[in-house]
């Protein structure tokens, strides 16, 4: 029987052993295996953007000979199977990656030498305006029409040609001149104060009949549903606005046609090498072959205003804005691509000004085409020598760039999904590249450090992941969230410390062990609320409350701690047939009395105290004072409502590491004449420290990974203010916040990965250090 016994026993031990090792395995490689998923989504973030040629397709050289970049445009559907060639103002269409000809009906055809400049419309990837050598600009869209059939996905190009727009006056016909009079040949021309050589052939007052100005030599287009816009400059260096509002009658149904022409003068105009028009005809852009920025105000078509001159520091060949007209890229001759925000001057009577932000990598050419994405704040730019690159403005990045072969590069076009591009070089040859650029805007710079986002004078650290429109800059700086996870926690462990560790101290030192029995329970129990319901309470309650008693709350903490110092004392000197032993009920009933009394009369002198401390307005006080606004949903009240969750916490773990420190050394020390405050002091304090600071670490790992609570009572804004009185938002609750809108895959999606790999990471180096730190003050203390 004994030797069955024992065999059982041996059998149990081994089993034991074998459970416990296989959990401890089961455990790290559970650990090992969270931190390599969020590595592995995290890692995508960080790659480097990429290309391959997916076609490439010989055009017709004899249709190209005589062509400019002026005279070219190119495209491509959002599937990539089709692209065109615009030259003169014939399109040509052919299929990908195969380059058979497609031939639609009914494509608009134009005389040849007719067409003497093409112009894109920053309101559609595929709508463009084409200059006549009779001053007239046709707009022209090309729209791909999807449809699905046996075969599959078909894509049918189809073309439309709309009512020309008199873009240049007609030989006797009148028109108006911005800014003031224009006399005849030889004399100079009057334009926003400056006085400029007349260029080309003569010119009369305003008003008077204009000689026909010749050609288009260089356009911007704008077609929009509700009207054109046009900025013709002639062959004869004139410059011309002309904008065309279209009216549909409620009654008839008949649509009218408001046309506004106006010349504009200056002393550079003649000099004009590129015209850009904004999507929504408010500004338009020049930049001349001196290396001038000129910049004009058109929102009242019959007086444009020049709003400004800038040094672009070279020839400009290639203008472009981005998505939402706020950036502006600038290509010049000698290669140099930069970037433009616009900015408010106060100093300028709300004017907007240019100002140069960002260099990207220059080319090794002229750079002849610009297209921005119609998605993101990158473009693309190619240049004289064949080359092309592909840049993301907010990141401040060149992210990859496609060697030339000398063959001028005569337009160029990001494809609208921004998964690919598309090239016409002089040489014929129609370039069509695959693009891997998933998260162009991410870089360590851009999620750690300032940025200069559009509509900011200067760069800032901020958060705000979805915007109203497409047109929205993204901000994905994660130091606001990183700031707001340190300042909750901060704020909730100052509170939290100092009471859970006193309240354990007295509890293991000075609590009669029939009042513990009750007490210590109680606390544990209260770890395990939900803390969903501590965030409903502080967010619906708590922070209305604070609100409305904020000024008894600041009397309170000034109050409170000369109260119970002196009851404290009080209680000490009470005569002896009143003297009681330490840490029975009566003594918790008495400090229980004791605080609830102060609070109670600090709230009931609520207004009063407002009177003395706040000059009865604490909010306009304080705004006056120190430039604070209160928020209601604030630190304080996450400090309260954290600390609820975090003190039984490290009360318990306190406690525990309190009481076991022997008895016999305390009974010793006191035994030796120590005071039990000379024996907590320097003895219990000493002895239990190891297991004091990992209840502190572990209640701060607490507070960091919280959620709820700050999710529900802080207003999530993620701002960098250390103010106890205004919001935050911490990087678990971001997650929280933002997971359900972020698409599977896209960097919203991964940044939110990134957040939980910094908590996991946090978390693990806490513990680390905490671990560390225990083992040595054990071997330090001979705790063991």
């Amino acid at each position: 029987m004994r030797g069955a016994s024992g065999a059982a026993r041996r059998w149990m031990n081994h089993g034991a052993t074998g459970v416990i090792t296989v959990g401890g395995w089961a455990t790290i490689v559970s650990v090992l295996g969270i931190f390599v998923y969020l590595l592995m989504e995290t890692a995508p973030l960080f790659e480097a953007a990429s290309w391959s040629k997916a076609a490439s397709v010989d055009v017709d050289a004899g249709e190209r000979d005589g062509v400019h970049p002026r005279h070219v445009g190119v495209g491509i559907d959002d599937s990539m199977t089709v692209g065109h060639v615009l030259r003169r103002g014939d399109v040509a269409f052919y299929a990908l990656p195969s380059g058979d000809r497609i031939r639609p009906d009914a494509v608009p055809v134009f005389a040849p030498g007719r067409i003497t400049a093409v112009a894109r419309s920053p309101a559609g990837a595929h709508r463009y305006g084409l200059g006549t050598v009779d001053g007239r600009v046709i707009p022209l869209r090309v729209r791909y029409r999807v449809t699905f059939g046996e075969n599959g996905r078909n894509v049918t190009p189809v073309v439309t040609a709309g009512e020309p727009v008199a873009a240049v006056p007609a030989a006797g016909a009148s028109v108006s001149t911005a800014g003031a009079a224009v006399p005849t040949a030889g004399a100079s021309v009057s334009a926003a104060g400056a006085a400029v050589p007349a260029v080309g052939a003569a010119m009369s007052a305003a008003g008077a009949a204009v000689p026909a100005a010749g050609a288009v030599a260089r356009l911007a287009f704008l077609d929009g549903d509700d009207g054109t816009t046009v900025a013709a400059l002639t062959a004869s260096g004139r410059l011309f606005l002309t904008k065309v509002e279209e009216t549909e009658s409620l009654l008839t149904g008949e649509r009218a046609r408001d046309v506004r022409r106006v010349e504009i003068t200056g002393a550079r105009v003649g000099t004009l090498s590129a015209l850009l028009l904004d999507g929504a005809g408010d500004t338009l852009v020049g930049g001349t072959a001196d290396g001038r920025l000129l910049h004009w105000d058109i929102r009242e078509a019959q007086r444009p205003r020049l709003m400004g001159t800038y040094d672009a520091g070279a020839p400009v060949t290639a203008l472009a804005y981005l998505i939402g007209d706020r950036s502006l890229v600038v290509g010049a001759r000698d290669g140099t691509v930069a970037v433009w925000l616009s900015m408010t001057d106060p100093g300028a009577g709300g004017d907007p000004r240019l100002q140069k932000v960002r260099d990207f990598a220059p080319h090794t050419g002229a750079v002849t085409a610009v297209s921005p994405s119609l998605r993101d704040k990158g473009f693309l730019t190619a240049d004289a020598a064949g080359g092309v690159a592909v840049h993301y403005s907010t990141s401040h990045r060149t992210l990859f760039t496609i060697p030339g072969d000398g063959a001028p590069v005569l337009a160029a076009m990001l494809a609208p999904k921004t998964d690919g591009a598309v090239v016409f070089r002089d040489d014929g040859r129609l370039a069509v590249f695959d693009v891997e650029n998933d998260h162009p805007e991410v870089t360590l710079s851009s999620l750690f450090m300032p940025v200069l986002y559009e509509g900011y004078d200067v760069p800032k650290a901020m958060w705000q992941s979805t915007g109203g429109s497409d047109a929205f800059e993204p901000k994905f700086g994660l130091w606001p969230l990183m700031f707001g996870t340190l300042k909750g926690t901060m704020y909730a462990m100052l509170l939290a410390a100092p009471i859970a560790v006193l309240g354990a101290i007295y509890t293991a030192m000075f609590m009669r062990p029939a009042v513990r029995a009750v007490i210590k329970p109680v606390v544990e129990t209260m770890a395990a609320f939900p803390t969903v319901i501590l965030g409903f309470l502080a967010g619906l309650w708590l922070a209305p409350l604070l609100e409305t008693i904020f000024p008894a709350v600041v009397a309170v903490f000034l109050v409170l701690p000369p109260v119970v110092v002196s009851a404290c004392v009080g209680w000490h000197y009470l005569p002896s047939r009143f003297n009681l032993p330490s840490g029975t009920v009566t003594e918790l009933v008495a400090c229980m009395v004791v605080l609830g009394g102060t609070v109670w009369v600090c709230v009931q002198g609520n207004q009063q105290i407002e009177a003395w401390l706040f000059d009865s307005n604490y909010r306009q006080w304080m705004l006056s004072t120190f430039g604070l606004e209160y928020d209601q949903r604030n630190a304080l009240v996450i400090a309260f409502a954290m600390g609820m969750a975090v003190i039984p916490v490290i009360f318990s773990i306190s406690e525990d590491a309190l009481s076991n420190v022997p008895r016999h050394l305390i009974a010793g020390s006191l035994a030796l004449g120590a005071t039990p405050w000379q024996t907590l002091t320097k003895l219990v304090m000493v002895s239990a420290s190891p297991g004091v600071f990992s209840a502190l670490m572990i209640g701060l790992g607490r507070v960091v990974g919280e959620t709820m609570i700050v999710l529900m009572a802080t207003g999530n804004t993620p701002l960098l203010e250390m103010n106890l009185l205004n919001g935050f938002r911490t990087l678990s609750a971001n997650i929280a916040v933002e997971m359900p809108e972020a698409p599977q895959g896209g960097t919203l999606y991964r940044l939110l990965f990134l957040a939980g790999l910094m908590l996991f990471v946090f978390t693990f180096l806490v513990n680390t250090v905490a671990d560390v730190v225990r083992q040595r003050l054990r071997v330090r203390y001979g705790q063991f």
